[in-house]
């Protein structure tokens, strides 16, 4: 491996971003490869059923790739690549001629309550424990993909990306308290779900 190549490699995510919009073609072939397993994850959650996660995962990845020069702010990279992950989501949907099922926000629920806490799997785990891992994130998985769309899209960022409250809301056209709320609510129904299990 080229010395410049291992520099692309140790490359902050921020750094790729600002030479990428300066058409340094190693610099985005490089955030593409940071980038593809966690648009893959986060589709993979989406999405009920794996059929087309590769295309759509391709999709965004293009888009990226396309469009990079249009973010202002090389910081706001995470909250981007949210926003296209989820209107390509969306854009599926659409093209599907599905109508996104809809749900009513009031909650009187306390948010505090309860986490979802989900564990990377331990590469050095013994056969037995990478059975009980591989079977607990499966579970996991399938409740998540049960819950309803907005409350699914809301955890999703909220567990699996790290976004706060407010990016939650730009990213899904909605208040923060209505994100609250999803999440919430989101919560409640994966612990139901989940309580045989964890």
């Amino acid at each position: 491996m080229s010395e410049h190549k291992l520099l692309y490699k140790k490359m902050p995510i921020e750094e790729l971003v600002v030479l990428a919009q300066k058409d340094d073609y190693k610099a985005i072939e490089e955030l593409i490869k940071k980038i593809q397993s966690e648009v893959y994850a986060t589709l993979s959650y989406l999405l009920k059923n794996n059929d087309n996660i590769s295309d759509l995962t391709q999709e965004v990845l293009l888009k990226i790739a396309k469009n990079i020069q249009n973010l202002k702010n090389p910081k706001c990279f995470k909250s981007w690549l949210n926003q296209i992950i989820t209107n390509t989501y969306y854009d599926d949907i659409r093209k599907k001629k599905k109508v996104p099922e809809t749900i009513s926000i009031d909650c009187n629920c306390d948010p505090l309550n309860f986490a979802v806490k989900i564990e990377i799997p331990d590469k050095k785990n013994k056969p037995i424990e990478k059975c009980i891992t591989a079977e607990c994130e499966r579970l996991i998985k399938s409740a998540i993909r049960e819950l309803p769309e907005v409350f699914r899209i809301a955890i999703i960022l909220r567990e699996f990306q790290g976004l706060s409250y407010e990016e939650i809301a730009q990213t899904t056209n909605s208040n923060v308290g209505t994100v609250k709320s999803r999440i919430s609510r989101a919560r409640i129904r994966l612990q139901e779900a989940l309580k045989n299990y964890i």
